[in-house]
């Protein structure tokens, strides 16, 4: 069947009441661009007809927060459903993407401009078309331009929110006096041997560790130091945990004592009652994070869903949710009063009181220390 007679078909089905407009177009879509050719009514009905968008991220409270306020909102506005995963950690994720097919992953929470970077460099970004996003306006601008950078101008995200990974402690076994007295020491405390824990990411061993030797995390210079206290506090740990679920459940049964931990979940945890201090040291971590849009997804779809995630109201009701300040500037936007409260919290938008980490720093240094650190976390 030729293109001319497959398109008469549809449109006399259409005209009979056989076929909706929405299916009408999306078939005259389907049918040109599975030849090849690109009709009036392609580009329109490819974005039409998406019926799904896929979503990953961190998980629990996080997840939560983003299904409630963000995704169900936005099906029951587009008719598109989002598809939620989950990872324990970025570098899991990226792995996950290498070796699926193009358009099999969307969208994803990616955690700091190095990991932006990384995919970047991978070739897995898109161009975002900025002017289907207008409510990236909000947004502090010392976010959206260090991503700018990278990309040499053109985006592949939207940034959405920040905090740090400071240092979690029980205030039943440790005082605020104390915390503040040790700092990043305290995780190689040998008095708190057995009720220590960390993360088991190689970036955050490292950047604690270079605090414990009085190094800068963004560029220690002493490695053979940094290990070293890297294999203290390991030999003190009682675990490493991989997820953020773990880490709340090992402060609110009190297997542990004190760990470093984000910000968001801390804040969860007080917020259930339990006494659990946070503190973040000089040159503590913080980060930031983006909705990236992988290379191959649906477009449309997905810079309509970074429009609907950024609309002050739906970002204020995540971040509420989550328990991490918006990327939204403070300077123009009402952010209510549970925000202002939340840790790394910058009421004036510059965020220059945190310390980022320098992509080409720890991504220049990935290869190597990523297996060392493997090495390290199995005992040598």
């Amino acid at each position: 069947m030729d293109n001319t007679t497959r398109y008469e078909r549809l449109r006399e089905r259409y005209m009979n009441g056989d076929l909706d407009r929405r299916g009408f177009l999306g078939l005259i879509g389907a049918a040109g661009l599975a030849y090849g050719v690109q009709t009036p009514f392609a580009r329109y009905a490819n974005a039409q007809t998406v019926s799904q968008v896929r979503f990953d991220g961190w998980g629990g409270v996080v997840s939560e927060a983003f299904r409630k306020y963000a995704f169900d909102p936005y099906t029951a506005d587009t008719g598109i459903a989002v598809v939620d995963g989950t990872f324990g950690g970025g570098d899991e994720y990226l792995s996950r993407v290498k070796a699926s097919q193009p358009g099999e992953y969307n969208i994803a929470h990616l955690s700091g401009v190095f990991d932006y970077a990384r995919y970047h460099n991978l070739g897995l970004s898109s161009e975002l078309n900025e002017a289907n996003i207008p409510n990236l306006q909000y947004v502090i601008p010392k976010l959206v331009d260090v991503f700018r950078k990278v990309s040499g101008g053109a985006l592949s995200c939207v940034p959405y929110d920040y905090g740090t990974t400071g240092l979690a402690y029980n205030r039943k076994y440790i005082s605020d006096a104390e915390m503040q007295e040790k700092g990043a020491k305290i995780l190689i405390d040998a008095a708190y041997k057995g009720k220590i824990a960390g993360w088991s990411d190689w970036r955050t061993r490292i950047w604690f560790a270079s605090l414990q030797t009085g190094q800068d995390p963004n560029g220690a210079t002493d490695m053979d130091a940094v290990w070293d206290a890297i294999r203290a506090h390991r030999d003190l740990s009682l675990k490493y945990w991989t997820s953020g679920a773990e880490l709340m459940s090992l402060l609110a049964e009190e297997e542990i004592y004190v760990t470093e931990g984000w910000s968001g979940r801390i804040y969860a945890l007080q917020e259930q009652g339990h006494d659990i201090g946070y503190y973040d040291p000089p040159n503590g971590y913080g980060w930031q994070e983006c909705l990236f849009v992988l290379k191959g997804s649906p477009m449309e779809a997905c810079e309509e869903l970074l429009n609907f995630m950024l609309a002050p109201e739906t970002s204020i009701a995540v971040a509420e949710g989550q328990n991490y300040p918006p990327a939204l500037d403070p300077n123009k936007v009402d952010l209510g009063a549970k925000i202002p409260t939340l840790p790394a919290f910058d009421p004036k938008g510059t965020l220059e009181g945190l310390t980022f980490a320098d992509p080409a720093y720890w991504n220049g240094h990935e290869a190597d220390w990523s297996k060392t650190f493997g090495r390290v976390q199995k005992g040598y």
